[in-house]
């Protein structure tokens, strides 16, 4: 059976192979070069070139689509398309369990997806270590491994991600005994748990760092205003590189609360911003405070900043507490599997 097996989908593994191949020989000739020029610059951003930056997010696309595709066109089909056709029934006629028979597709199909996979997240991983996170002198930066839109395409998560869009795939499979329809059905189920999981279960699984500080020039980050909209201030954590999940103002009480509406009277415009009368002639300030002022106000009428944050030493326990999650979510599915192959499936 495992012969058979291999023989079924042993095109579409010596293809993901190649491709996988080629990217990591391209990241193993370009990756010493970047890293050589991080060492020796602090000010990276502005020394890479457009191809850098290119492949920088040209990893991040990669991971990202290649465990979705990886459930569409190899889990989905790899049970549907038998089942679909009929040519299940050869096999079952035979000596060959139910069971043995998924186990042997299952278990070859998940283990080549975490081999690839984990060698690819691996070499994309070593190749950005060196500018991640890193700063432009000016302006522009690349985001840390913590944030987000990088987390899920570094380290070992994206495994996990794999694992369980091919066991996902085959349990659709499974159950509706379409190939194209699964094959639907599962990029809309992946594409949800990808949502949701960065959204409300990732800053959950390893405890976050609450931090209150002090509102002043010296750790605010930003104050932005929606159009016609109240102002909001965000502040600096202590801890380069980190995840923010929430920067919110409190009052004296603890309380979240918007900013005073004193404070947008007290802001002194931009550079440039005065305002002109009909002759051109530069009209005096209407604001007359200047920013350390009305950041001292705030802070005496006791309004802080509240963060809730994760710092760059948690980016590997977040790896495994997620990665295991996903596994485990996985084991579910495949128990789920072989439940329905064996009870349902006639």
């Amino acid at each position: 059976m495992i012969w058979l097996t291999w023989r079924q989908f042993r095109a579409s593994f010596i293809a993901v192979c190649a491709l996988m191949a080629a990217a990591c020989v391209w990241l193993a000739v370009t990756g010493p070069s970047l890293a050589g020029l991080a060492h020796r610059n602090t000010d990276v951003y502005d020394l890479l070139t457009r191809a850098d930056r290119f492949l920088f997010y040209g990893g991040i696309a990669v991971l990202a689509v290649a465990p979705a595709l990886l459930g569409i066109f190899w889990g989905a089909p790899l049970v549907a398309r038998e089942l679909e056709t009929g040519t299940y029934r050869l096999a079952w006629n035979q000596s060959i369990t139910r069971r043995r028979w998924l186990a042997a597709k299952l278990g070859l199909s998940v283990l080549a997806v975490a081999v690839v996979v984990g060698i690819l997240t691996l070499a994309i991983t070593w190749w950005a270590h060196p500018i991640d996170g890193a700063q432009g002198s000016a302006h522009g930066s690349l985001p840390s491994r913590m944030t987000p839109i990088s987390f899920g395409m570094r380290g070992i998560v994206p495994i996990g991600y794999a694992v369980f869009a091919l066991v996902l795939g085959t349990l659709i499979g499974l159950i509706i005994r379409r190939s194209v329809p699964a094959m639907a059905l599962t990029l809309a189920v992946y594409v949800l748990v990808q949502v949701a999981v960065p959204m409300w279960v990732r800053p959950h699984l390893v405890p976050p760092v609450t931090a209150t500080v002090v509102i002043s020039e010296r750790t605010i980050d930003s104050i932005s205003a929606d159009a016609g909209g109240p102002f909001t201030i965000t502040t600096q954590t202590s801890s380069p590189g980190a995840w923010v999940v929430t920067n919110q103002t409190i009052d004296s009480d603890g309380k979240a609360t918007a900013l005073p509406s004193w404070f947008a009277d007290c802001l002194p415009p931009p550079p440039g911003a005065e305002g002109r009368d009909s002759q051109g002639t530069v009209q005096a300030n209407p604001h007359p405070g200047s920013l350390d002022t009305c950041l001292s106000r705030l802070s005496d009428e006791g309004y802080r900043q509240r963060m809730v944050y994760h710092p760059a030493s948690h980016f590997w326990p977040l790896q495994w507490a997620e990665t295991g999650l996903y596994l485990a979510v996985s084991g579910l599915l495949a128990g789920a599997s072989f439940w329905w192959i064996r009870r349902r499936l006639s």
